[in-house]
């Protein structure tokens, strides 16, 4: 029995049927344009500007057209209909954004069906890729960063460690990830602690890690209000000046660093990019961005964007501008390209992207501004959920 979606998706279809190729390729964005994370989806807008004022709104002789549709908050069914809507009335030839896990993998089957490439800017839990083979991502996973994090830490003789995740699929994902490398490599956790996703008072549970006397504390929050939770509770609960060492992943994006200022000096984050990353790609772009988009910052947002588009413009040109989703996923499985982050690469096997991962410490620079400084490189780490064997 056919689908009321593939009945509308076929008369869709049919429409443009001997049209070889198209002037324009529409490509649809789910973001989070408005809400608590409204600045993600103002940085990928931001971040596709940027990418067509350097490379052009054209590729391979077709012109670009980016439709944007709001998502301010979890909430898959909205997902599903938003990404239904911009295949079948809109017309779009790929799909884009996706911020929250629970949305991806709610739209994961829709690709699955309309054979329409997704290429998901942010949502990171590891096991999204396997639910379609329409499915790239251009951000990351939390085990292709935890693991370097863990990695590092063994390396500063850090020995015990007590970790703070929130509870989700994203937060269980760092949890494991760390604790598993941390684990193997000798080191002792003493607790994991996990915090429901609308908590807003951490102070108990920092005055637990404060009891445990651990020499680290790893956590991961969803960024926003309770990334700042988060932090003031671990300053207030003396573990900075106990010499407590913070191990995290983005709870230092330059977003929100400004802000936070002197409170998280010294801060150890792995991450994927920071925007002081030193590279004529990356000058380039965040000049760019700061043209066509003033009031954005240029954080990890930036790049997921931006990488995101150039995979986008790889596959129009690969296909010479045809609906072909499977010949489109198949031209980007081992791409590799320079971004504004470094070398990148799309795993021709799993379709993870394979990316250095940088430790940063949080430091002021000489202007007297706070920034994300590169102290260690882990070349070309692998989503660890998913292929462990191909790190380096």
């Amino acid at each position: 029995m056919i689908s009321r979606f593939s009945a509308a998706l076929t008369v869709a279809l049919a429409m443009s049927v001997g049209t070889a190729q198209a002037d324009v390729i529409k490509v649809g964005v789910i973001a989070p344009m408005s809400g608590t994370f409204a600045l993600t989806g103002q940085t990928w807008e931001g971040a596709i500007k940027a990418y067509q004022k350097l490379h052009g709104t054209t590729a391979g002789g077709h012109t670009i057209e980016v439709i944007y549709r709001d998502m301010p908050e979890i909430n898959p069914a909205q997902a599903r209909a938003l990404a239904q809507e911009l295949v079948v009335k809109e017309g779009v030839q790929y799909l884009a954004g996706l911020y929250f896990t629970p949305d991806a993998l709610a739209v994961a089957a829709l690709a699955q069906e309309a054979k329409v490439p997704v290429v998901i800017f942010n949502a990171s839990t590891s096991a999204i890729l396997d639910k379609s083979e329409y499915l790239l991502r251009t951000s990351y996973t939390l085990p292709q960063v935890g693991v370097p994090v863990a990695k590092y830490a063994l390396e500063k003789n850090v020995k015990r460690v007590v970790t703070l995740v929130s509870d989700f699929g994203p937060g269980l994902d760092a949890e494991k990830a760390f604790t598993t490398a941390f684990a193997a490599g000798g080191g002792k956790l003493l607790e994991n602690i996990r915090a429901p996703l609308k908590t807003t008072d951490f102070g108990p549970l920092m005055q637990r890690v404060k009891s445990l006397k651990p020499d680290a504390l790893y956590v991961f929050a969803p960024g926003g209000p309770l990334t700042y939770a988060l932090i003031k509770a671990y300053n207030e609960a003396g573990l900075k000046a106990a010499g407590v060492r913070f191990l995290g992943t983005a709870e230092t994006d330059e977003d929100q660093l400004q802000t936070m200022g002197p409170e998280v000096i010294g801060f150890e984050t792995g991450m994927y990019y920071s925007a002081s990353h030193n590279s004529a790609v990356n000058n380039a772009a965040v000049k760019a961005l700061r043209e066509v988009a003033p009031k954005a910052v240029p954080t990890v947002q930036l790049v997921n964007a931006f990488d995101g588009l150039h995979v986008i413009y790889h596959m129009v040109e690969a296909t010479n501008g045809q609906r072909n989703g499977a010949k489109a996923i198949a031209s980007a499985k081992g791409f590799s390209w320079e971004s504004p982050r470094g070398p990148l690469k799309i795993d021709p096997n799993t379709r993870d992207l394979l990316q250095n991962v940088y430790m940063r410490v949080v430091e002021k620079d000489p202007a007297g501004r706070y920034i994300n400084r590169e102290i260690r490189t882990f070349e070309m780490q692998p989503d660890y959920g998913r292929a462990p064997a191909a790190a380096k």
